[in-house]
């Protein structure tokens, strides 16, 4: 990056710096100091970002799938030799455990430039005769396109919208969430690297201003964003005044379903997985726990004796579990949660509170928490809070439990553990969520479709699914014979 600590643009292939030179600091979760300054794109910057990125996509554009593909699977290579510094640059700029880096946030986003960067060459139309003639069908590149993304998986989600934005020969600029700004730089240094034209991948930091600039410039055909459902919906809004395309993968409220018959250690695991795992702060996290009644209390027992073991600490330390929130302020909006279900009667069985751990006296660290005596209507089994809370609740039989795991506006994930082959089906079937697990949770391998359901977004990312958001279909009709005209 650039000699000094501040963190600059990246556009066409070089850092810049902002035209405006304003800039904001970015902070360790953990110690609560600053680690740079970032610059903080305008208007302006992202009109120089557009205009790079359209004389960038042309020459890209032109290439072949194959060669297009070469480069992001070269791009995917680099990341894994470069796979302990980009670990390390996560945890230190996003809080998450080293434990979980490589796999979860590398190895993911490599992963998925390969799988794209493979299917780069296959993209491809149809043909088919018809009275008079034929006709086939052209998937082609939407041009520019922008990816907002998120602060808990920042490399990741960098991967997952640009890799089939490039494997279908359009340009990306990539606004990184501003709490997370660092990896995205990496990555665009390792494209360069890799041999990707100038202004194929821009990136443009900054706050809610950048964002608007993306998604209200015309010379942008596209935008996905992984956000919260509010800022979804004004992405949607902006976009409107265009016609752009939107892709939108937002919050969820989960719920994950044990029936009595489930192998329950692979169940309480999976709970664990879903609720604190990267602290909690997932999108698809299964934060509604609906346990059957006959096994509720073993189930529980086994649950806090495993969280209890949990360990808090440095995100640098392999051994640890949790790390901390991503901010003081989303820290606090956590505890708040946790007040609020003390205040409406729900049952803290372990932790809720902030957690001290030593060394780390400013770090934004909270207690893996579990609360029961939860009713459907109370605050924390309603709204998301994208922290370590787990909600559990029973359930009698299966109609009830489908019926309460539905009863929410998001749909985005569900997950159901049972040995019964045609109860998993049907419960799958019945679950309005996107994404649905059968005795495991929160896995995504990038050959899965990945996207929910009402209020949980619009659109999917991963598999070859992704390439219908990324490429606009033609359709050429061709005559065999004369024009038979009446007049």
């Amino acid at each position: 990056m650039s000699d000094s600590n501040d963190r600059l643009l990246w556009i066409h292939g070089e850092y810049v710096a902002p035209e405006d030179g304003k800039y904001f600091e970015n902070y360790n979760p953990a110690t609560g100091e600053v680690i740079c300054k970032v610059a903080q794109a305008e208007k302006v910057d992202v009109d120089r970002a557009v205009e790079s990125a359209t004389k960038g996509q042309a020459s890209w554009a032109a290439m072949s799938g194959a060669e297009r593909g070469r480069i992001l699977v070269r791009t995917a290579q680099l990341l894994r030799e470069n796979c302990d510094e980009l670990a390390r640059l996560e945890s230190v700029d996003g809080g998450k455990p080293i434990a979980e880096t490589p796999e979860a946030d590398v190895g993911s986003a490599a992963d998925c430039l390969e799988f794209f960067g493979g299917q780069a060459a296959s993209v491809h139309g149809e043909y088919q005769e018809v009275p008079g003639g034929f006709f086939y069908t052209r998937p082609e590149p939407l041009g520019v396109c922008a990816g907002i993304g998120a602060w808990n998986y920042p490399v990741q989600i960098a991967a997952w919208k640009s890799a089939p934005a490039l494997a279908a020969g359009n340009a990306m600029i990539f606004k990184p969430a501003e709490l997370t700004p660092l990896s995205a730089l990496r990555l665009a240094e390792l494209f360069k690297e890799a041999g990707l034209p100038d202004g194929v991948f821009n990136v443009v930091q900054g706050h809610a201003e950048a964002g608007k600039a993306l998604t209200g410039h015309p010379g942008i055909a596209k935008v996905s964003l992984t956000g919260e459902v509010g800022t979804g919906k004004a992405v949607m809004r902006a976009a409107a005044d265009t016609l752009k395309l939107v892709t939108l993968e937002l919050g969820g409220k989960s719920p994950l379903i044990v029936f009595d018959d489930a192998d329950l250690d692979n169940a309480v695991g999976a709970a664990m997985l879903g609720n604190f795992y990267t602290q909690g702060q997932i999108c698809t996290n299964g934060t509604r726990v609906f346990v059957q009644e006959s096994v509720r209390e073993k189930f529980v027992e086994k649950l806090v004796a495993r969280t209890e073991k949990l360990k808090l600490g440095d995100p640098l330390d392999p051994d640890t579990d949790l790390g901390p929130m991503i901010s003081r302020e989303h820290m606090q909006g956590v505890l708040d949660y946790i007040e609020k279900g003390g205040q409406e009667g729900g049952q803290l069985l372990t932790g809720g509170k902030r957690a001290r751990v030593e060394g780390f006296e400013k770090g934004n660290f909270v207690q893996p928490t579990i609360f029961d005596g939860l009713s459907d209507d109370m605050t924390i089994v309603r709204e998301e809070i994208f922290g370590p809370v787990l909600s559990l609740l029973g359930f009698d039989n299966e109609d009830e439990v489908l019926k309460r795991a539905n009863s929410t506006p998001f749909g985005l994930a569900g997950g159901v553990f049972t040995k019964d082959v045609q109860r998993a089906h049907r419960v799958a079937a019945n679950l309005d969520a996107g994404i649905v697990w059968v005795n495991h949770y929160n896995l995504t391998p990038v050959e899965m479709p990945f996207g929910g359901f009402k209020q949980s977004g619009i659109g999917k990312e991963n598999s070859r699914r992704a390439f219908e958001h990324y490429t606009r279909l033609k359709t050429v009709y061709v005559a065999e014979g004369d024009v038979d005209a009446p007049y």
